[in-house]
């Protein structure tokens, strides 16, 4: 269930009643930072099986199951994630360390640990005096190895920009040797201008998200489908916030409004 647009195949929204209801309670005034890693949570399990289901390798396999013990062929044959595979997932500090940890537990359950690993990427907005971002700054970074033929994703929870995906893409293809098998931004919220930004600029990443932000575009494109009119479609406000948003993850996540 994906929501038809204009932007091509590497764009992928997923138009699920469920996931919006999480997304919609994520966002309200009404929901508290309690609440919020939670409902964070629910909707990253639903868009990692997602993607590993779509972007990621499979293997036949064949698993006895417990009643093996009494019948021989109690046997699942059938389609598996491939456990050759490496999975790689890319923590961006702040907003993105829940995100990336709730992915790093469910791919455990579905993968060798050992082919399973975390880095994590301090990547800051920076801005200018009327609060505008104008760039991305990396302070630091934690990275396991290579990505050599592995696949990357990126659990951001707000694509506003663009900017934080294009930054963490190119640290990785700066230091592999071998490209990677897939690189997938995965958000809750993505904007029109994180989209074109991410699919000029990063050739060969992919975006999966919950939902498509594009509350500043006029009446008249709201009524297309998302893509028709590119130019015209706008979700940041003028200090680059998604309208409309959830209200800046990383301070609700934190409970920290800086």
């Amino acid at each position: 269930m994906e929501l038809s647009h204009g932007y091509g195949p590497r764009l992928h929204v997923l138009d699920e009643p469920a996931l919006l209801s999480i997304l919609a309670r994520l966002g309200s005034p009404a929901t508290s930072t309690a609440e919020v890693p939670h409902l964070v949570r629910a909707a990253y399990a639903r868009l990692l099986h997602a993607v590993l289901d779509a972007r990621f390798p499979t293997q036949q396999v064949e698993v006895p199951t417990r009643m093996a013990a009494t019948e021989p062929r109690a046997i699942y044959k059938g389609r598996a994630l491939c456990r050759r595979t490496r999975l790689v997932i890319c923590a961006v500090v702040r907003a993105g360390i829940l995100p990336a940890q709730t992915c790093y537990e469910l791919a455990c359950e579905m993968l060798p640990p050992e082919n399973v690993r975390i880095d994590f990427l301090n990547l800051s907005r920076e801005t200018d005096e009327q609060g505008r971002v104008v760039g991305v700054r990396m302070d630091g970074s934690k990275i396991g190895g290579d990505v050599d033929d592995a696949v990357v994703v990126i659990p951001d929870p707000m694509g506003a920009t663009g900017g934080t995906v294009c930054r963490a893409v190119d640290v990785y293809r700066g230091f592999s040797l071998r490209p990677p098998r897939a690189i997938v931004a995965i958000h809750l919220m993505c904007t029109p201008e994180a989209t074109q930004r991410v699919l000029e600029t990063s050739p060969g990443t992919e975006i999966w998200c919950g939902r498509f932000d594009r509350g500043l575009s006029d009446d008249d494109v709201l009524r297309t489908p998302p893509g028709t009119y590119p130019q015209k479609e706008r979700g940041l406000n003028e200090v680059q916030y998604v309208v409309p948003g959830a209200g800046g993850l990383g301070e609700l996540l934190t409970n920290s409004w800086v």
